[in-house]
């Protein structure tokens, strides 16, 4: 037979389960990144959020994977294999044209990285016209076009760019494509004095490292997406006042990154206001618009990269930028 307990015991045990239920800790949403690269400087506002705590003080469980030349972050994230991917508008685009249910929620850079190193014997860009101009493979369907209508350059000009800097260490009349802190560092470390012209400052329209989702996950669990963005960027705020922690799982997951280039990667998007130039400086961070994304339609439609019935629109939302208000 039970025994029933006398009113000392049950307080103790109301007491009891009370205390067990204040010390629970509560499951966090588990969710999965997935970068366009390598871990570098570039990607530091994720790890930082994730380095320090960040993520977890919204009920995030994250894991950070790595991109590559071999990954294709757009199938991944279709398929379910990751929750948001790093993206590009561009891609977004494209990605919409041919059927596939993705949404930008978010950028981490008012601007996007590319842009062009040149030899200090360049005022501009509108001064390559005679200059024999290196671009990748990736480049030709991206802001080749894009310069090609601005600056007059023609097909004549171009020359494949196959990520070996000695051609353009051995002649002053080349240029090539560059991201600010990967050419210019190698060609500083060579001894080689260089210009850089960032394709953002002179009107090329796209965002940077923008977090992509899918529809149904918008959809389906808007608060995960939500907090997924605020601490995303909270932590690109918390990286460039201090980047220790994040650092340390950046050279984690790539240790040929060292602490002399994640240094120079820092000051460049410091000095170039990635993060917080542009709208982001009166609006917050992360933030986009209506006008710059139809800037980026316009463009991709005009130079016959994308068709013009795409329903542009459906390339992002605002919903989750909007009322952020974190102030770089």
């Amino acid at each position: 037979m039970q025994r029933k307990l006398t009113r000392p015991f049950a307080h103790l045990a109301c007491a009891a389960a009370l205390a067990a239920m204040c010390t629970t800790t509560w499951a966090q949403d588990k969710v999965t990144f997935l970068t366009s690269w390598y871990a570098q400087a570039e990607h530091g506002g994720f790890y930082q959020a994730l380095a320090g705590g960040i993520y977890k003080k919204h009920g995030l469980d994250v894991t950070i994977k790595m991109g590559g030349p071999q990954v294709n972050g757009m199938q991944l994230l279709t398929a379910g294999q990751a929750d948001f991917i790093m993206g590009y508008d561009l891609q977004v685009l494209k990605s919409l044209e041919q059927g596939l249910p993705v949404t930008t929620v978010a950028t981490s850079f008012q601007k996007d990285l590319q842009g062009m190193m040149t030899h200090e014997n360049v005022s501009g860009l509108a001064d390559l016209k005679t200059k024999t101009i290196l671009v990748s493979t990736s480049g030709r369907p991206t802001w080749w076009p894009w310069l090609k209508a601005k600056y007059g350059y023609t097909e004549a000009q171009a020359r494949p760019y196959t990520f070996n800097l000695q051609p353009f260490f051995a002649d002053t009349n080349l240029v090539q494509q560059a991201y600010p802190s990967s050419e210019p560092f190698q060609a500083n470390k060579a001894g080689v004095k260089t210009k850089f012209f960032l394709f953002a400052d002179e009107g090329y329209p796209p965002y940077g490292t923008t977090i992509v989702a899918t529809t149904k996950l918008v959809a389906e669990k808007p608060d995960v997406v939500q907090r997924f963005v605020r601490a995303s960027i909270e932590g690109w705020k918390a990286y460039l006042a201090n980047p220790a922690a994040g650092n340390v799982l950046i050279k984690q997951d790539n240790p040929k990154m060292d602490d002399e280039q994640i240094t120079f990667a820092i000051q460049r998007m410091k000095e170039l206001k990635v993060f917080d130039g542009g709208d982001a400086a009166k609006l917050g961070a992360g933030v986009m618009t209506d006008a710059r994304w139809k800037q980026t339609y316009d463009f991709m439609v005009g130079a016959g990269l994308l068709k013009a019935e795409t329903d542009w629109k459906k390339a992002y939302t605002t919903q989750f930028v909007k009322d952020l208000k974190v102030m770089p």
